[in-house]
């Protein structure tokens, strides 16, 4: 029975309570080091695109993985479902708000069609880029070979909260280890916020940890569960938990910070607590190439009986190499992120990954608001 006499809580930090602290050098930003290694597969810059279907269709992902970067395909979504998903998407742009989650669970009423799993694959692997999908554990082991056939070379396990010890009477569990020598490619597992869940799932083998549980913009699992971790707390848990794994088994499992960043400063803090890469969704919902066509919502907001997320309206604002690239005219961070994360690993004096998960932080409650009242009160702030 456990012990209520005394139940201590743990503070836990998000990133706009945090600040990074300037070392005793600096870097030419034009010579920090910034790829992604997951498996033996390695990305030119840390950045995923999440697997949701207002962000990620084939032709996005394409255009990602040409920009260096990964795009996550939801098997479960609307492109496994239906022939022309752009109509699909069109129509759930277009409701009004108070029809859209009916909507959308119209929608993922529609079975999953085998065919269009290999179809999607073979559309994103055609555009000479790596393909990565995604499926929640029920599906995995059915979606999983018939992508690997198909030629995908990144397979992602994805759920609300994912551990390796799952209880249940009516599937049997699925074995992460069997899915990877089964597979044969790097297997990325989520989500998770803790140390102890994280580091047994790195013991099963897999390639890489997605952390964050219902920090995202469209997620309202915090709100309608009541479960999480902030963002920059979960970090630094799994990344040490990463670090003693690799410390005891010479194997390194990299650790992609997933959801509620928006901005260049978000992502550079992300690194700061231990990630290895980021996952973005709304971030990239707000590209030209996004198929959402400015909105976007959770994976699970869609449920047939407890919608846990939102469609959101975020509007477009530019190219996809806009936000990843640049150049930009707007001054909140939320364009040219690869730009800002190169500049703040120099402003840090980190002249790779592993040097920027290194660098100092602190406390700072008040850093987006010290000394910038004349931006508030103009609403720049």
């Amino acid at each position: 029975m456990r012990d209520f006499s005394y139940r201590g809580l743990k503070r836990a930090y998000g990133y706009d309570e945090v600040a990074l602290v300037p070392g005793a050098i600096t870097v030419n930003p034009d010579q920090t080091d910034i790829r992604l290694t997951i498996g033996e597969r390695t990305l030119e810059i840390p950045f995923l695109a999440s697997a949701m279907d207002g962000v990620v269709d084939p032709d996005f992902a394409i255009a990602m993985g040409k920009l260096g970067g990964l795009a996550v395909l939801n098997l479960e979504g609307v492109q496994t479902r239906y022939e022309d998903p752009a109509s699909v998407l069109a129509r759930v742009a277009e409701a009004a708000p108070a029809e859209a989650t009916r909507l959308l669970q119209q929608a993922y009423a529609e079975p999953i069609k085998d065919r269009l799993v290999a179809e999607r694959v073979q559309q994103i692997k055609a555009g000479g880029v790596s393909a990565a999908v995604s499926a929640t554990p029920t599906t995995a082991l059915h979606l999983g070979p018939i992508a690997a056939e198909a030629g995908v070379d990144f397979f992602v396990v994805q759920s609300t909260v994912t551990t390796a010890r799952h209880v249940s009477s009516t599937y049997p569990l699925l074995s992460f280890t069997d899915l990877r020598k089964s597979l044969r490619i790097p297997l990325l597992v989520g989500n998770s916020v803790s140390y102890a869940a994280a580091l047994e799932l790195m013991e099963t083998g897999i390639d890489a940890l997605l952390v964050g549980v219902g920090p995202g913009a469209a997620c309202t699992s915090r709100q309608v569960l009541g479960v999480g971790v902030p963002q920059v707390t979960a970090t630094m848990d799994c990344a040490a938990a990463r670090e003693h794994y690799f410390k005891s088994s010479g194997r390194y499992v990299a650790i992609i910070t997933d959801g509620g960043m928006s901005t260049g400063g978000d992502i550079c803090k992300s690194i700061a607590s231990g990630a290895d890469g980021v996952m973005l969704g709304s971030p990239f919902a707000r590209a030209n190439e996004a198929p959402g066509g400015g909105f976007h919502w959770g994976m699970a907001t869609p449920h047939a009986s407890l919608p846990r997320g939102t469609r959101i309206h975020v509007g477009i604002k530019g190219s996809l190499e806009q936000i990843l690239m640049g150049p930009t005219s707007l001054t909140d961070g939320t364009q040219n992120l690869v730009g800002a994360l190169r500049i703040g690993m120099g402003m840090l004096g980190a002249r790779n990954i592993k040097e920027m998960q290194q660098v100092e932080m602190v406390i700072a409650p008040a850093i987006r608001t010290e000394g910038k009242s004349y931006q508030m009160a103009q609403g720049l702030g």
